[in-house]
């Protein structure tokens, strides 16, 4: 019986043991990521608080993506169909910045940022920067779902087409008031 209560408590301290170790894992890549950052923000301009700065500049890039989630992606354009050249908000609905949200996962007049869609060309010719304008609404949009406003006709949504129907990365990045600009 002794031997039992033995074996028992030797099954128990290497749990505890193997517990320690992953948190002691842990902590030291934290730790050492702390040290990279402080090795790269030495060069930058004395401050009075460098580990309250640090921890600042950390959480400022860490906290959207964070709060990032994925949700499944559809596209629609206007020129038929029933699509209005208004938003939910009474808006126009602007080409490559509007979406169609829940009110659930994601609120009107909520600004996001969709990784990606950085870099895919606009209208006029510029690139994409990933911000939306969460500004409309639709019947077929429930939890975990998004619509993209392309612009006008079928042909608008050819550069986001490989996205059509994928589940993308979504972070909430801030509010807007009024209507979205172009």
């Amino acid at each position: 019986m002794p031997a039992r209560i033995v074996l028992a408590t030797n099954d128990v301290d290497k749990r505890i043991n193997d517990k320690r170790a992953t948190l002691l894992k842990r902590n030291l890549t934290c730790l050492a990521a702390i040290a990279a950052m402080l090795f790269v923000s030495d060069a930058k301009a004395e401050s009075t608080d460098p580990i309250g700065d640090l921890v600042g500049q950390f959480a400022a890039q860490v906290a959207p993506i964070l709060a990032s989630f994925g949700l499944k992606v559809t596209l629609y354009h206007g020129g038929g169909g029933g699509i209005r050249d208004r938003d939910a908000l009474g808006c126009k609905v602007v080409p490559m910045r509007t979406a169609a949200v829940d009110g659930v996962t994601i609120h009107k007049h909520e600004l996001i940022f969709i990784k990606e869609t950085v870099g895919l060309p606009m209208p006029g010719g510029r690139l994409h920067d990933g911000y939306w304008y969460a500004s409309d609404s639709g019947g077929a949009i429930h939890k975990g779902r998004i619509d993209l406003f392309t612009g006008l006709g079928a042909s608008s949504m050819a550069p986001l087409m490989p996205l059509n129907l994928a589940t993308l990365t979504v972070a909430k990045v801030g509010e807007f008031q009024g209507c979205p600009k172009a």
